[in-house]
């Protein structure tokens, strides 16, 4: 693998867990995962944003950080590749929307304290969707509590990544759009994404479409 630290990112329901597995086994990279169902207020944060949102997103900030601080700690990381389904920036970028003004200052320093000791990916896939796709894996998926998510709000999420994603010069960023593929079931698909992978990138936001 060209890339020893690749992360898969995308919208609620674009697919980002399921590329990242199918990456992992065929690169033998180490697979890490985010661990959103041990969140204990994901449910209440869908009830209620505006009560549950702070531990919400601290819960996250602190399990997204143990888990990539662990992984910089093994001596084989450079060597087996690794390969996450989420970008830690996110933490930040879904804690924007979801926070009010004041907690997002007491988020946004507790977070650029730790944000510094971590490594940066040398490759970033994010995987575009439309919001009635995105909707339409979600309902499919049939986790209870993202059931009522908004179309607004996967538009802001949406929106949050490609604002940072084109404000950053010295990330390696891959935009791929994925409405008109089905990379879960049909092999081709994967393939053409593997390809995609593959490639030498352009440091910078790097747009592609597969049909």
């Amino acid at each position: 693998m060209q890339y020893k630290y690749i992360t898969i990112e995308g919208n609620i329901g674009a697919g980002k867990t399921s590329l990242a597995k199918l990456l992992a086994k065929k690169t033998g990279a180490k697979l890490i995962l985010e661990q959103f169902a041990d969140n204990p207020f994901i449910s209440k944060f869908y009830e209620n944003p505006e009560k549950f949102a702070f531990p919400f997103e601290l819960f996250f900030v602190a399990e997204r950080f143990q888990q990539l601080s662990e992984m910089t700690g093994q001596q084989d990381f450079f060597y087996t590749g690794v390969v996450t389904d989420y970008l830690f920036v996110k933490s930040l970028l879904f804690s924007r929307i979801n926070l009010t003004e004041d907690e997002f200052k007491l988020y946004n320093r507790i977070f650029d304290i730790i944000y510094k000791t971590l490594p940066t990916p040398e490759l970033i896939v994010y995987l575009h969707c439309s919001t009635n796709k995105l909707q339409n894996n979600i309902k499919k998926r049939g986790r209870d509590f993202e059931q009522n998510i908004s179309d607004q709000y996967l538009e802001n999420i949406s929106q949050q990544y490609f604002t940072y994603f084109k404000s950053q010069k010295n990330l390696r960023v891959v935009v791929i759009d994925v409405n008109e593929i089905d990379f879960v079931n049909n092999p081709a698909d994967c393939e053409k994404i593997f390809d995609l992978i593959a490639k030498e990138h352009a440091v910078g936001f790097n747009y592609y479409s597969l049909e």
